[in-house]
C-alpha cells in the first residue's frame, strides 16, 4: 500500500500552449523529453468521490481517500484542495486478467486517453526540491505532472503534486514542492474550485 498526499487541477479543453511552455521549461529535467501516452480504464462510481478504480497497463489499481486536508495556496496564483489518498497495486503474471478488452462495453467503465509530462523531485531538509529521474530510489519526494485527457471525445487537462515518503514527511514534501514549482508560474490562475481528484471529475464529465 503506498499513501500519498495530492494536489490537483482539472481544466477543459487543451492544455494552454503558454503552461506547456512553462511547465517544459522549469519543471522538468530535459525540457525535450516526450511525454508519456497511455489509455487507462476507470470504473464511473456515481456519488463516491473518496474511491477510484482502473484498469492500467495489465493491472488493477485502487485509490481510497483517507482524508481531506483543506485548501492550500501558493502566491496570488494559486489554490487548490490537498487530499490524503492510500493505493493498492494489483498485478496478474498470466495476464489473464486486469485486461481492458474485458471490460470494454460496460457503460460503468470509462475509457481516458492522456498524454502525460511528469517529474519526480526529491525533497530534502534545507535543500531546495531536486528534479531526478523517476527510476531513481528516493525517501521523500514528490512528482509534478502535466496531462492532456481525452474523455468521451472532449478534450481536457490537468495539472497535479503526488507527494510520497516517509508519513510525517508527506505535507512537507507537498507544500516544498509546490512552492518551488509556482515560484515561476505567472500564468493562468489555478482555483479552489477546479481543485479535486480523478473520481469527481469523472462525475463531472461523464455522460
Amino acid at each position: 500500500m503506498l499513501t500519498t498526499y495530492e494536489l490537483r487541477w482539472f481544466s477543459s479543453g487543451t492544455i494552454p500552449e503558454n503552461i506547456e511552455t512553462w511547465f517544459k521549461q522549469n519543471c522538468l529535467i530535459n525540457p525535450m523529453q516526450l511525454p508519456e501516452q497511455r489509455e487507462d480504464v476507470y470504473l464511473y462510481s456515481p456519488k463516491c468521490d473518496f474511491l477510484g478504480i482502473k484498469l492500467r497497463q495489465g493491472r488493477l489499481e485502487v485509490k481510497w481517500r483517507k482524508a481531506q486536508l483543506g485548501a492550500v495556496g501558493f502566491g496570488d496564483f494559486v489554490e487548490g484542495k490537498a487530499e490524503k489518498w492510500s493505493k493498492w497495486l494489483c498485478c496478474d503474471d498470466t495476464e489473464e486478467t486486469f485486461q481492458p478488452n474485458l471490460v470494454m462495453g460496460n457503460s460503468s467503465w470509462v475509457n481516458v486517453q492522456k498524454v502525460r509530462y511528469s517529474q519526480l523531485y526529491q525533497v530534502l531538509p534545507e535543500f531546495p526540491p531536486q528534479p531526478v529521474c523517476a527510476d531513481e530510489h528516493i525517501e521523500n519526494g514528490c512528482t509534478v505532472e502535466l496531462t492532456h485527457l481525452i474523455i468521451q471525445g472532449n478534450a481536457w487537462w490537468s495539472l497535479a503534486f503526488e507527494a510520497s515518503g516517509e508519513d510525517a514527511c508527506l505535507m512537507e514534501n507537498l507544500q516544498t514542492t509546490a512552492s518551488w514549482v509556482f515560484d515561476t508560474y505567472r500564468e493562468l490562475k489555478l482555483l479552489a474550485v477546479n481543485s479535486y481528484a480523478f473520481p469527481s471529475w469523472l462525475a463531472l464529465v461523464h455522460q
